[in-house]
């Protein structure tokens, strides 16, 4: 897509942005994803489909790292849809970094016979249609998708994020300490992900695990919108 194009795009709604692309991508995966639609920014909060999303990856650059694994969880405002959850382990088109197998404990027997993104991609791209997706942290997401993306079918994709990351940082402004916090040995705020969760009281789950943060992520929304918004909130006031 022509940087014209991308500009008059964004101008555009959601829902029209997705129209717009579904008449424009040469893929037929993501063709299905566009014509699955998009929620309008009116709609509140308590009838949005969402789906909470996690990547692990072998580092934080999307331009020379690769996704390892993958954690999908559908969920409302009401419950979460764990029948639906899905784990994929992938095989990255870069070498695993030993910094990261620290991290996530993914190695690399774990990922010989992994599939290729490419081939679980209709299974993720169906996952995600026609729901709001929800991440701690968008720069990791929407990134390392692209970038798969752009590798494998020479095209990118867009959808909008509900990111709670994002959601503590506007709850959170002065999170760094003044003097006088220093002073006194006061912590700064952390809007990390565990660290969030345990400030509305949520259970303390192992971190580092593409499906346990995506749950992780679809809880602290949830808790989120009950302290601190209401269910008749315009997803539109929230997502980005």
């Amino acid at each position: 897509m022509s940087d014209g194009k991308a500009a008059q795009i964004d101008t555009l709604s959601w829902p029209e942005q997705y129209r717009e692309l579904a008449t424009q991508t040469k893929d037929p995966r993501l063709k299905t994803f566009y014509e699955a639609g998009c929620v309008a920014p009116e709609t509140p909060l308590s009838d949005v489909p969402f789906v909470a999303v996690d990547f692990e990856t072998t580092g934080l650059d999307p331009d020379s790292h690769s996704i390892v694994s993958i954690g999908v969880v559908p969920f409302t405002l009401d419950r979460v849809q764990l029948g639906g959850s899905r784990h994929w382990l992938v095989k990255p088109q870069l070498p695993l970094h030993q910094t990261s197998i620290t991290i996530h404990g993914i190695t690399h027997a774990d990922i010989d016979k992994a599939p290729d993104l490419a081939d679980v991609l209709d299974e993720f791209l169906e996952s995600m249609a026609g729901r709001v997706p929800v991440v701690h942290y968008r720069n990791i997401e929407r990134p390392f998708l692209n970038m798969a993306l752009k590798w494998r079918i020479g095209e990118d994709i867009r959808f909008p994020v509900m990111d709670t990351m994002a959601i503590e940082a506007y709850l959170h402004p002065n999170r760094k300490r003044s003097w006088w916090q220093k002073l006194k040995g006061q912590q700064p705020i952390s809007i990390r992900l565990a660290d969030s969760r345990r400030r509305y009281g949520l259970p303390h789950y192992p971190p580092h695990n593409a499906l346990v943060d995506a749950l992780a992520s679809a809880e602290l929304l949830m808790a989120q919108v009950q302290h601190h918004f209401s269910p008749e909130t315009p997803i539109g006031d929230l997502w980005l």
